[in-house]
Formats: C-alpha cells, structure tokens, sequence
C-alpha cells in the first residue's frame, strides 16, 4: 500500500504502485539527465540555473501557461514583463490596461485573478517583506491550485514542490498504465501519490521543469516520440503499443452552439459603440460589441430562443436589453454584413463549453441618436466608449471574438 502527503492536501491511494520500486527510483535520473541535453533551456521564465530565483516571473508564467501553449504565451509574458516588471506594478495597475495586455490569451478569469493575486501578494509582501514561501500559502493566492502552487515553490522558490499538470499526468498514465479516468477524484488521488512518489526531494524544481517538457515536446498528446524517450523502456503504454490510449477520459457531450449577431453601431463620425462587460461571466471586465442573442442548439435542435422570458434575461447583459429595447422603441434594424462574409457563414469562436457564431451586423445612428443611447446606458451605471476599431484594437481589451468580428468587415 501507499500513503503520500502531497504539499499542503494529504492524498492517499490504496493501489499500489504498477511499477518496480527500481524503475521508480531511477525514473527521476533519467528525465533529469535527457532534459540537461534535449530539454528547453530558453524559456523567459525559467529558473533552475538560476541563483537567485524570481516566483513572480514563475507565477506569473504558470498562469499563462494553463490551458495555453507555449508558443502563445512567450510575446504575452515579453509584454507584461516590460509594463509590469514588479508584482507591485502589475498590483497597481488598472483593470483595462492589464486587460489590453491579456486580450486575445483567451480564458479571461486567468486575468481577473492575476490582477486580484497580485494585489494579495503585495498584502503578504508588506506584512512579511516576502512572497510566500509555501505552497499553502501560494494556494492562498486567487486562480492558484495546487499544481500551480508546487511549480512556483518548486521553480520560483528553489522549494520542494510537486506538480502535476496536463503535461505531467500524460507522461505518467502513459509510463505508469493508469487507466481511471483523469476526471475522476480516485484516479486524481493516485496520479497526486505516484507524483509526489517520483519528484526528488532536491531541485524539485529542475525536476517539474524537466516533466513539463516531456509532456510538452516528446510525450505528446498525439505521435509521442516514444523512440526519443529516456523512460520507454519500462513504459507500460509503450510496451503495449496503446500510447494515445492515455490518458483515459470520460467522453464529453458535444458542445452546444450559441448564435448571435454583433452589433456594429456606429455614430455620425464613423466611432463604434463599445461596451465593458460585467466582472463575471464571459469576457469579465472586457470591451466587447453590443451581442443580441438568437438561439442555442444541440446538434440540430434548438434548445432555447431569445424569445424566452428567462432565457432573454440570463442571456442578455443590462447593457444589452437597453440596447434591445432603445433599437425597438425607436424602430431601427441592424443589416447583416455580407460585403466579406457570407450571411449563412458568421464567424465561429470556440470558448470552453460552448461553440459561439456571431453574425456582424451594422447600423449607423445620428449625432443624436448617438448622445441619446449613451445617455442611457450612463444612466445604468454602465461603462461605454465610442471609438474607431484601429483605436479599440490599440487601447480597449478585446477579446480574440471581437477581433474576428472588425477583421470581417
């Protein structure tokens, strides 16, 4: 049997271990020594060689990185490091130029909490004169698990952390023939064990970062270059010949689809109207068009309408109804655009649960017409700015769907 404390969450499993107490304590050897000749050395935020490591960088990285590939992030991270070099200047930022930093990385709470966390981690820095020094105390820290935690103690602290990640739990199902389901809390317990199990208790760090870059670059999602690997020989998957069997996940439903029309409102000077979305929810704090929601399917049936009373109030913002109704009480319509985008056709962007098309449509209002919406979204306490899209691009936090929307007009 096995029993391991992993960091601050004490995680236990009652299976044992499928591998040999050797090829377990020689797994950690052999992934150090092909990451010191093949791995990736010149990352921005890395730190095993460093002296004196920098946990901002590294926490910063790590919450970049999740759910997003390295090659995205690097002009993201150059970016932040340069107008915020400190925690206390990413602290003390405002919302909408940290949100034009981070428009386009997609999965915008990362950013909501970044912000948050960095303010917290200023609040630790005056009280102790130091970032936390634990992964509990980084677990502390919004939009940090504990796997996050573990790579910053482990890479930014030179600390003993265990990650185990996206990346990391492939390597190990693989190599280790776990075949639970990832999704599910027994199977999570067990990676956690065989985790805490093979990580060493000196340079975690170098370790985690060696683990990363197996999964990244050789233990590939698909086409594993399993004739490159330090660790196949003893590679349970491998040896049966069921690589991409692993890991085992569950089959999700098919994602629902939402349609919508994006609302190109412009005034008398060519200025389109922009709107700040609420804190929660999709796009949080970012400057989006006004939406009109139309329909969700599943497949071909339509699940909901606009119609419905209760779906038009959870699917519309505050912003949106006024919108709605102003459009109605003064009889405008907004014209599908078709100059270079089909009708049939409008621009599909893929969020987390959900397929999203949006159909551009574009309406030009009067100087007073204009005045008149402003006035009465400003009356609801709502955030709006009229600006040309060159401008809205260069100054406004726009998520990647609104990109698509301006470049299809």
């Amino acid at each position: 049997m096995t029993e391991l404390t992993a960091n601050s969450n004490t995680l236990s499993t009652d299976t044992p271990f499928t591998q040999t107490s050797q090829s377990l304590d020689t797994f950690a050897p052999r992934i150090l020594k092909w990451f010191d000749t093949n791995g990736r050395h010149d990352l921005p935020w890395q730190q095993h060689k460093t002296d004196t490591p920098n946990p901002y960088i590294v926490w910063l990285s790590e919450v970049m990185l999740q759910q997003t590939q390295v090659t995205t992030v690097i002009p993201y991270f150059a970016r932040f490091m340069t107008s915020f070099p400190t925690v206390q200047d990413l602290a003390n930022a405002d919302w909408d130029t940290v949100a034009e930093h981070w428009a386009g990385l997609g999965y915008y709470a990362r950013a909501r909490n970044l912000h948050k966390g960095a303010k917290q981690l200023v609040a630790v820095i005056d009280e102790t004169g130091d970032f936390p020094q634990t992964v509990a105390g980084w677990e502390a820290i919004s939009g940090v698990g504990l796997s996050t935690a573990g790579a910053i103690v482990a890479m930014g602290l030179h600390g003993y952390g265990v990650i185990c990640d996206g990346n990391v739990k492939r390597v190990m199902t693989r190599w280790a023939g776990i075949d639970g389901d990832i999704m599910k809390s027994a199977t999570t317990k067990e990676l956690w064990a065989l985790a805490e199990r093979l990580t060493p208790s000196n340079d975690s760090g170098h370790f985690a970062q060696a683990m990363m870059d197996m999964g990244a670059t050789l233990c590939t999602r698909r086409n594993p270059q399993c004739e490159l690997c330090p660790v196949s020989a003893d590679c349970i998957a491998h040896a049966q010949g069921r690589e991409t069997d692993y890991p085992v996940k569950a089959k999700k439903k098919p994602k629902p689809s939402r349609f919508s029309n994006a609302l190109l409102m412009q005034n008398d000077s060519g200025e389109i109207l922009w709107l700040q979305r609420p804190d929660s929810g999709i796009w949080g704090g970012l400057w989006v068009l006004p939406l009109q929601f139309e329909q969700k399917t599943q497949g071909k049936t339509v699940l909901t309408t606009a119609q419905d009373d209760d779906v038009y109030e959870s699917e519309f913002t505050t912003a949106e109804q006024i919108i709605n109704e102003w459009l109605a009480k003064n009889k405008l319509t907004a014209q599908s655009v078709s100059n270079s985008l089909l009708d049939d056709a409008p621009i599909k962007h893929s969020l987390t649960h959900f397929h999203w098309y949006l159909q551009p449509q574009q309406l030009t209002l009067s100087a007073e017409q204009a005045q008149a919406l402003t006035k009465a979204l400003q009356a609801a306490d709502i955030n709006v700015v009229w600006s040309s899209s060159d401008d809205a691009r260069a100054n406004l936090g726009l998520p990647k769907a609104m990109i698509k929307v301006l470049e299809s007009v």
